[in-house]
């Protein structure tokens, strides 16, 4: 068995670094998706988290080097919202700490979802509460999330306007193809792409990933651990592949999952989300993980046959 340092020890460092424009981050994050509430993430009746020890867990993180944190106004349960307990736990923000978050999606105070923001009123607004909730005068990155194939120049128009205004540093997208990527570059330089991806994903999105290595942008997987499970997390049945290098390594399929993710192009960052600070140090000391080239190749054969 091949022997790692022991987890404790280990930063988000360990995984290296990358630039988000003119933002020096490292590529392991933290999405914070999962904090606000127990269980499955952005549900109605979702049980609310330990106000506590979401706020331990983003301290914990931030400890632990992780200076690239995800998030969004929607990712909130009925009594906690992610933006909140960032504030909460981490403001005054360091220098170095980089608050990525997103807009179009939107939730009502009920959580249920409500009407996606097309508009350039409905996005400023949504720009706006992300400032006044994370209690700052501009936000560091901004992703338009979009859904579906149609042309996206209007939104993200908009949002280069409140770039040029100050209000915005960066710009990202999030859910796009191709087209959509190209459409943004004609209006703005983008710095990063989240998109679903991890051990199965399709070969649009494996195109993606390379679109964005190419052209020296940031790619950004999400639910690189939970893969179908999405919202609700890992849980389903992992892949005999998953399991046999996580069992020889002496690590768990995630840190396995993670480690694959790295190792797809030095572009590619990590956000792993969790409410459990066990699990987080788990999810940093994954960035330490270096695979081998037979383990890659036992990870690539689903993989490719997915894609």
């Amino acid at each position: 068995m091949t022997t790692t340092t022991t987890p404790e020890t280990i930063t988000a460092a360990a995984a290296g670094t990358w630039q988000l424009g003119d933002l020096t981050v490292n590529r392991i994050g933290f999405g914070a998706m999962r904090l606000p509430q127990q269980g499955a993430a952005l549900r109605a009746d979702a049980v609310p988290s330990d106000r506590a020890r979401s706020i331990a867990v983003l301290r914990k993180a931030v400890e632990l080097g992780v200076n690239h944190i995800d998030t969004a106004t929607f990712y909130f349960s009925p009594l906690r919202s992610a933006n909140e307990l960032i504030g909460r736990a981490l403001a005054p923000y360091a220098d170095d700490l980089v608050i990525v978050t997103k807009v179009g999606p939107t939730r009502v105070p009920s959580g249920e979802w409500g009407e996606h923001a097309r508009t350039p009123g409905a996005l400023r607004a949504q720009v706006e509460e992300n400032l006044r909730q994370l209690g700052r005068d501009h936000l560091d990155v901004v992703n338009l999330r979009i859904t579906g194939t149609d042309s996206i120049a209007e939104r993200f128009g908009a949002l280069a306007e409140l770039r040029e205004a100050g209000l915005i540093r960066h710009l990202g997208l999030s859910n796009v193809g191709p087209a959509h990527l190209d459409e943004a570059l004609a209006i703005a330089p983008v710095v990063c792409v989240q998109n679903p991806y991890g051990i199965g994903a399709p070969a649009a999105q494996e195109e993606m990933l390379r679109l964005c290595g190419e052209k020296g942008i940031a790619f950004v997987p999400f639910y690189a651990i939970a893969g179908a499970g999405r919202e609700t997390g890992a849980g389903g049945a992992e892949s005999d592949e998953v399991l046999a290098v996580a069992r020889e390594r002496g690590v768990s399929a995630a840190q396995v999952r993670l480690a694959w993710t790295l190792h797809r192009g030095p572009h590619v960052l990590a956000i792993p989300g969790t409410g459990d600070p066990a699990h987080l140090v788990d999810n940093v000391a994954a960035g330490a993980l270096r695979l081998t080239d037979d383990e890659l190749a036992r990870l690539n054969a689903p993989h490719s046959s997915a894609t």
